[in-house]
């Protein structure tokens, strides 16, 4: 028999599918459709640091976050009526209560001030992990790419100090040295590093002058960047990797376990067809691992990394198109 069993940051999941936090993991409903059609976790919808830090009040301007996070004002005023961290951390309950695979709190933030505290009511409330999704937009001209980068630190340490549940941190490839990075904050004692988080986009309307969302959903073609990134660092961080964005079929998943992932997060395909593609992705798996005669997950994952000693111009190589096309 085949098995899809994998190990996540000491999390023992039963497929390498989890469902990415969205909106799709914001109620234990959908949580347990989600584990019906064999989702190996699931991570729910990030809280903000704002909503932590302002739950019963409407205003937003704490510090300077309403500059990195202006597309979040509308959403947070609306959610924080209805959805209060009192809210988030009951869903946390009842969906441990409801389904049998770990189930992983997320939380969108940017600084470490006070609500870190925050993160050992998660742990309370049966979190199996906490997943920190944290961007720093380096558009400051005044900060240097080090103060950028040690946000990263700061925020995981201050975390870490609080639970004793696994943590993983969801970034992003903005950073003027990615892979160094990427190895000391896996040396920092996160569990995982999530490759990579996806951004609020904008668009012009340029008939009515207006900012306007665009690319809501990932694309197949997305796939690409974190697949690169994956297959260089997974087999020289101390930690697990799982990949997102971009994967819409068991296929990619297979490439992207193949390039060194423990797990892929997935969220736009479910969207656009259902929580029971989990099943079709799963079935997709399995059989390619039939075809090659593989019987566990452990004998290739990670076969198509850059080992240490090798080497990844394959990888590596940006440029020169045509050279490896064979477009003229």
């Amino acid at each position: 028999m085949v098995s899809l069993e994998t190990s996540y940051m000491g999390l023992k999941l039963r497929s390498p599918i989890i469902v990415g936090s969205s909106g799709l993991t914001n109620s234990v409903e959908n949580i347990r459709e989600a584990a019906s059609f064999g989702a190996g976790a699931v991570v729910l919808k990030s809280l903000f640091e704002e909503q932590i830090m302002h739950q019963a009040n409407h205003t937003l301007h704490y510090g300077n976050i309403g500059m990195h996070y202006p597309e979040a004002e509308d959403y947070i005023r609306n959610y924080t009526r209805s959805n209060d961290v009192e809210n988030y951390l009951q869903l946390i309950r009842e969906s441990k209560k409801a389904v049998n695979i770990p189930v992983i709190a997320s939380i969108n933030c940017l600084t470490s001030s006070e609500w870190v505290d925050f993160a050992s009511r998660m742990e309370d409330a049966g979190a199996d992990a906490i997943e920190l999704n944290v961007f720093v937009l380096p558009s400051d001209v005044n900060r240097s790419s080090e103060q950028n980068e040690a946000v990263y630190f700061d925020v995981a340490s201050k975390v870490l100090q609080k639970v004793k549940i696994p943590v993983s941190l969801k970034i992003s490839h903005y950073f003027s040295a990615l892979a160094q990075t990427a190895v000391k904050l896996s040396w920092a004692g996160v569990s995982g590093l999530v490759l990579f988080n996806r951004f609020y986009s904008l668009d012009i309307d340029i008939e009515h002058f207006e900012l306007r969302p665009a690319h809501v959903f990932s694309s197949p073609a997305e796939l690409a960047t974190s697949l690169r990134w994956v297959a260089m660092l997974s087999a020289k961080i101390s930690c697990d990797i799982a990949a997102s964005t971009g994967c819409h079929d068991g296929k990619s998943a297979v490439k992207q376990l193949l390039a060194g992932a423990k797990a892929v997060q997935v969220a736009t395909v479910l969207y656009k067809k259902g929580f029971r593609e989990i099943e079709i992705m799963n079935n997709e798996i399995r059989e390619w691992m039939e075809k090659h005669e593989f019987k566990s997950l452990d004998q290739f994952v990670g076969r198509m990394s850059v080992k240490p000693s090798e080497n990844s111009a394959a990888y590596e190589r940006v440029q020169f198109m045509k050279h490896f096309s064979g477009i003229d």
